[in-house]
Parts: structure tokens; C-alpha cells; sequence
């Protein structure tokens, strides 16, 4: 199941989970209710994603409130409903004429062949997701990660649960974490303790995999002030830690995709986040995986 998380998270965030262990599914949101400079990377072949365009740099939206990692493939991004009527309610979000619109994006893993495969998170789902949010969430086989799995590219057997896990670190002023959902093809490194955590031992590169039936998805969320095209380009840097931790990773079976989240309040040299960024990725993975393992 879950044990609980020791990592700091940054000033004005607070993540919550939905699980559903019978079905062997759930959700993970992260909130930022006073808003977020946001960016996005998406690597691997097969993803699942919502609201992603909008955080490109180029684009009016500036800002974003809701971070929705889900399970269920692409039947899962429902729960963005019920994220996006949690923030309205608060009236969280911009400003359109008369009318307030929360900047909810997301992503999705696929676990449908692990439970019940009728067992998708829905608007409820999200909307309990929010109101579960907590300064201490949960780590390991909970939320988005209650159905993941990890190295299942070679020998069924060496296949073990993936899981969420959190990472965090300090620089100047501000905090940067990560929050990663590992469901990946790959197996899982930890170049901390230079020990596999899962191990990958078999894979002969000729697997009867299903494409896109795969993913590690997460965030780096940081309290550190950045603009949209530096929040973008966290994204893309985060990458390596992902690569660090999963092998391999961004292969055309996995739909790797990670956002950044930037509230603003606190100061820190730019090129220290981004080397953050991918170290408490690669620890976060490895973190959630860990935990999810049976004692």
C-alpha cells in the first residue's frame, strides 16, 4: 500500500490521492491554488495527456491550478472533471469576463490490465483526489500509482509494483520536488544506493509488449520563481533524472510525460532548479517504487 512521504513540498502545493484497491486504480492531483507558472515535456511513443497544449511557451495561459495523474488510460482523464469543478467551486482560476477557469492538464498510465479493467477514476474520483490534498501525501502502490507496474520488458517474473513517489531538495530560497507515477516497461535504478530497485535482467529487445501499455509520468514543483519558456524547459532537463532511474525509458511501449509547476513565492539561481529537477526525479522514482514493494 502506502507509507507516508518525508519530503518537503514547496510553499502554496499540496497533492492527494484516490485509490481504489479494489480495482487496482486511482488518481493523484496537485494543487496550486493560487496558481502556478506551468510547462510540459512529452518523450515516450504512446502517450495520454490533457490540457498540455495550453502550457507551451507561445500560448495566453499563463498559469495553472490542477495537476491531474491518473490511472486508467485515456477513460481516466475523466477525473479532470471533477478536479476542474473542485477549483471552480472555489473560484479558483483566470479571469473571463464574469466567469473563472481553473488551468487543470494531466496525464494518464495505463493499468487497465492489472485490475478490474472496467475500473477507471471519474469526475468523483478527481473531485476526492482535491479534497484529500495534504502538505504530507502518501508514497508508494496509492493514487495514480495503486495499479502501476514496473520492468515488464522482459521476464514476467522480474515484473514488480511501481508506484507514486516524492523527491525534494532546497536551493536558495526555494524547494524543488518531484512527484512521480512509475508504471514503466523499464526496469528501476537507484544511482543513490547503485542498486536496482527492479530489476531488468532479461529483456532480449524482441518482447511481446503492447505498445502504450506503459508510462512514468510526474511533475517538478517548485516554490522557486520562473518564467513559462524556464518552466518548459525544467520539463525537458527532468528527462534525464526519468532516463537516470528507468532503463529504458521514452520507449515507443511508454508514453513518458513530465510537467513543471512554478508558484513564484520564493528565489533561486535558475540553473540550480534545473539540476535539481532531474535528481529529484530520478529519487522520487525510485522512491515510489520502493515503497510499493511488499515488506
Amino acid at each position: 500500500m502506502g507509507e507516508t512521504n518525508g519530503a518537503a513540498l514547496p510553499e502554496g502545493m499540496s497533492i492527494g490521492h484516490f485509490s481504489d484497491h479494489v480495482g487496482r486504480t486511482g488518481c493523484t492531483v496537485i494543487l496550486a491554488e493560487d496558481g502556478a507558472v506551468a510547462g510540459v515535456d512529452v518523450r515516450g511513443a504512446a502517450p495520454g495527456t490533457f490540457g498540455t497544449d495550453a502550457l507551451r511557451a507561445g500560448t495566453i495561459i499563463e498559469k495553472g491550478h490542477g495537476l491531474l495523474l491518473t490511472g486508467g488510460s485515456l477513460f481516466g482523464l475523466a477525473a479532470a472533471h471533477g478536479v476542474l469543478r473542485y477549483l471552480e467551486q472555489r473560484g479558483v482560476g483566470a479571469e473571463f469576463g464574469s466567469i473563472s477557469i481553473p488551468g487543470v492538464s494531466g496525464a494518464v498510465i495505463f493499468d487497465l490490465l492489472i485490475g478490474d479493467a472496467h475500473a477507471r477514476p471519474g469526475p468523483e474520483a478527481g473531485y476526492a483526489a482535491c479534497e484529500a490534498a495534504t502538505r504530507e501525501p502518501a508514497i508508494g502502490a496509492v493514487g495514480a500509482g495503486t495499479g502501476a507496474t514496473v520492468a515488464k520488458a522482459g521476464d514476467t517474473s522480474e515484473a514488480r509494483a511501481g508506484g507514486v513517489g516524492i523527491a525534494s531538495a532546497r536551493v536558495g530560497d526555494a524547494t524543488v520536488a518531484a512527484v512521480v507515477v512509475a508504471n514503466s516497461a523499464g526496469g528501476i535504478w537507484d544511482d543513490v544506493r547503485d542498486q536496482w530497485v527492479a530489476p531488468l535482467t532479461n529483456w532480449d529487445r524482441a518482447s511481446n509488449l503492447i505498445p502504450g501499455t506503459n508510462t512514468t509520468i510526474g511533475a517538478v514543483i517548485t516554490d522557486a520563481h520562473l518564467s513559462k519558456e524556464q518552466a518548459n524547459r525544467v520539463a525537458t532537463v527532468a528527462h534525464d533524472g526519468l532516463a537516470r532511474a528507468v532503463r529504458p525509458a521514452h520507449t515507443m511501449y511508454d508514453g513518458d510525460t513530465l510537467f513543471c509547476f512554478a508558484s513564484g513565492v520564493a528565489a533561486a539561481p535558475y540553473d540550480a532548479i534545473e539540476v535539481l529537477a532531474a535528481d529529484v526525479v530520478a529519487q522520487a522514482t525510485v522512491a515510489g517504487v520502493r515503497a510499493a514493494q511488499p515488506a
